[in-house]
């Protein structure tokens, strides 16, 4: 079956207004007042709580999870939602807290709960006020009342002229928006679980050249250390403290007159990346003298992030390849410079890459909303410490082995990249008239159900250890 692929509409008008610019010829503009009514209806005792996202969805609070959230304890004001209401949160609307309930419950004072009116469909003007949103046209119409916030209530959307297709024409976008969506979603998900996939078999590969060296036929003893097993005979197992200095920086990105202008490497800088360098681009700030001449990065040096709002970010490492005057270690991260004599920089990376380091750092991460590893957690960490010369063959092999992992992890991140911006462009043109789908709705096949989050952690817990031929199957795919 052929799908009809949109096209412009034969004829277009001046809607008169700056973020929609021009609009069908046959479609009306109306204000949002003479399309929806606001309600204030009573709730239940026994009715769930309703929570509107910034990624469009209002859903009972519990379907989506049930920590991280404010609890009111009276409840003051909280006002009836049933499926099918538009509800605009009105200090988020402006990133994107717009969508329609697909639950029956109550909602908190801040939501402008909308009930269409026969010639509106929800649906479609929740995709068009999420469109608002994403042009800024509702950050410029509202008054903030709080930093990156604003105040948009049903009067200033009952205010605003809308465009207003024909009833079977906006049901028609809906139908293709929503077609696509999870056609989208559905494609990013599976790039997802394949840089999932390449993740762990990264990991799987430095972990055993990291505890068991490249020589199948060695000999091994017990390391005495859980997380390792048994190592090589030649080799020795150590604490941090033993193995590198520990350097840990207070610098932030603030500037003061009587101190020397720096570039300050960063948390951000660390996270994002695997090695530290020149390309990156480094935060400008200022720092002391002695500052400088104790967190200035040297090549070799091995950063690590000390404290994170993610359990799972903490203790990311990153090698540093790019040393200048100028650049120095800045806040929420540790700075371990390897003693020359017992390990290379390029091993210790490696090393804190192993699940069996990382699993270290996270249970001895503290915090509640911030997780954050104490000087003598990060000092008392054990690793295992080959000789010298061992350590650089087991770097270049890694160095090798992940390289074409990580090509096909990049290229997989471009196209999630790539696949969010089309499905942003389409919305616009659709959603405001520049694309005609009415033709291509109507081949369409029925596809109930709701999107899948693409922005939610995958939950792939319980895969198999062994993952070869899902891995390599994916990477023959991915490279043809």
């Amino acid at each position: 079956m052929t799908i009809a692929d949109p096209k412009p509409y034969p004829a277009m008008k001046d809607s008169g207004v700056p973020w929609l610019g021009n609009v069908p010829e046959h479609w009306e503009m109306r204000r949002g007042k003479w399309l929806f009514r606001k309600m204030d209806r009573p709730v239940q005792d026994s009715d769930d709580v309703v929570t509107c996202f910034r990624d469009g969805v209002v859903t009972l609070r519990k379907n989506r999870r049930v920590r991280g959230f404010t609890e009111s304890l009276k409840e003051i004001g909280y006002q009836g939602i049933c499926r099918g209401d538009l509800v605009i949160h009105a200090m988020d609307a402006f990133a994107g807290a717009i969508g329609v309930a697909d639950s029956d419950g109550k909602g908190t004072p801040v939501y402008s709960v909308c009930e269409p009116k026969p010639t509106a469909n929800a649906h479609y003007y929740a995709y068009m006020l999420r469109e608002m949103s994403r042009s800024q046209w509702i950050q410029a119409l509202a008054k903030g009342i709080r930093e990156r916030s604003t105040d948009f209530r049903f009067n200033g959307f009952g205010s605003q002229p809308v465009p207003l297709p024909p009833l079977p024409e906006q049901v028609a976008i809906v139908r293709y928006l929503d077609n696509m969506d999870r056609r989208i979603r559905k494609y990013i998900r599976v790039k997802q679980k394949l840089i999932k996939l390449l993740e762990e078999q990264k990991q799987a590969i430095i972990h055993r050249a990291v505890t068991r060296g490249l020589n199948p036929n060695i000999r091994l003893k017990p390391s005495g250390v859980e997380w390792f097993g048994d190592v090589p005979e030649p080799w020795e197992v150590g604490r941090l403290r033993n193995i590198a200095d520990m350097r840990v920086s207070n610098i932030d990105k603030h500037t003061k007159e009587d101190e020397i202008s720096i570039r300050l490497c960063n948390y951000v800088d660390v996270y994002k990346n695997e090695r530290i360098t020149k390309p990156v681009r480094f935060m400008s700030a200022t720092a002391t003298s002695e500052e400088i001449a104790r967190f200035r990065l040297e090549l070799d040096d091995v950063l690590i992030t000390k404290d994170s709002e993610s359990w799972n970010d903490i203790g990311v490492p990153a090698l540093v390849e790019h040393s200048a005057p100028d650049l120095v270690c800045g806040y929420h991260l540790a700075l371990l410079r390897p003693f020359r004599n017992l390990m290379k920089g390029g091993y210790l990376l490696r090393a804190m890459q192993s699940p069996a380091v990382a699993y270290q750092f996270h249970i001895k991460a503290n915090g509640v909303t911030r997780y954050g590893l104490s000087h003598t957690a990060i000092k008392s960490t054990w690793l295992p410490v080959p000789p010298l010369t061992e350590q650089v063959a087991i770097v270049l092999f890694l160095d090798e082995a992940t390289e074409r992992i990580a090509a096909v992890i990049s290229h997989a991140h471009q196209e999630i990249g790539l696949l969010r911006e089309y499905r942003i462009r389409l919305i616009a043109d659709v959603v405001t008239g520049k694309l005609d789908v009415r033709e291509a709705a109507a081949w369409l096949p029925d596809e109930p159900g709701e999107p899948e989050p693409i922005d939610e952690p995958d939950d792939l817990n319980g895969v198999e250890e062994d993952k070869a031929d899902d891995i390599d199957e994916a990477l023959e795919e991915a490279i043809t």
